[in-house]
């Protein structure tokens, strides 16, 4: 095992799923690295991301951890062979938080994105002039290059809505953030104008809840759902004012899973959501 600096998204979580795999299983680090023919200070180096791990070696574990579930193993043993690569975002290091690194990271991989938002129009569809306003509005205050920088980081996160056999995308917004002239009312209507043409597209639904609906739970939350291959691998990021937060623990997981049905199941269908905010657009 060779030391890997500064480990990418994808190795910390699945380090992350090794020790919850160890845990389940009710072993120390001391019993597991003594079955495993290991010490267990190499075991938590791997634990922590400081150290790779072999497919082979996932696989001596998922034995040893007594885990049958073979589709969680077989997508643990994809992420531990995939070669170190440089990635678009990596253009990014050093000059964004590392924050929206991660995200890029995680959406890039994911399976399928699912989203709820109240205060905003969710990033994945903003336009650029939608975006850069809000980047303009940051604090502390950015310059001029440092907004253009995220923008261009924001665009580039949409490809995976936009590529060859794009993600499945699926959002809930609030009337609220429809009605907020962000950038104006030009920039507003083109924003709106956007959500209308790229809601035609198959893959993605757009779903709106109108103000009628009152309070409902999570109104105060941005919340990105993030698919994995199997559930168990699955994120949700929310956004915090210091920055994203990213829970995976299954408790959370199945929080967050109920949470978005709650909130599709009282917004607007998506052909009523369209005429909403055809109707938002037209009073602009």
């Amino acid at each position: 095992m060779t030391p890997r600096p500064a480990p990418s998204a994808r190795r910390l979580r699945l380090a992350t799923e090794l020790r919850k795999l160890r845990e389940r299983a009710g072993l120390t680090s001391t019993e597991a690295a003594k079955l495993l023919g290991t010490s267990s200070g190499q075991l938590s180096n791997v634990e922590s991301a400081r150290f790779g791990v072999s497919p082979d070696r996932i696989r001596a574990m998922a034995g040893v951890y007594s885990c049958t579930d073979q589709s969680y193993v077989d997508a643990l043993v994809a992420m531990a062979a995939e070669k170190p690569r440089s990635c678009w975002w990596d253009a990014y290091r050093d000059v964004l938080p590392s924050g929206f690194l991660t995200l890029a990271e995680l959406e890039h991989h994911a399976t399928a994105l699912r989203t709820a938002f109240t205060a905003h129009i969710p990033g994945m569809l903003q336009t650029p002039d939608h975006a850069r306003e809000i980047f303009r509005h940051v604090i502390p205050s950015p310059t001029p290059p440092e907004v253009e920088r995220r923008v261009s980081h924001r665009v580039q996160r949409q490809d995976v809505i936009y590529r060859a056999n794009p993600h499945p995308y699926s959002t809930v917004i609030h009337e609220a953030a429809l009605r907020m002239q962000v950038g104006g009312r030009s920039v507003a209507r083109a924003q709106l104008q956007h959500l209308l043409d790229i809601g035609e597209r198959d893959h993605i639904t757009i779903r709106v809840l109108p103000y009628d609906v009152g309070a409902f739970p999570g109104s105060g939350q941005s919340i990105n759902y993030l698919y994995g291959p199997v559930p168990q691998l699955d994120t949700v990021q929310l956004d915090q004012f210091h920055g994203p937060v990213l829970l995976d623990a299954e408790a959370h997981l199945e929080k967050y899973r109920l949470l978005l049905d709650f909130v599709e199941s009282i917004a607007l269908a998506p052909p009523n959501s369209r005429d909403l905010i055809h109707a938002i657009a037209h009073d602009l």
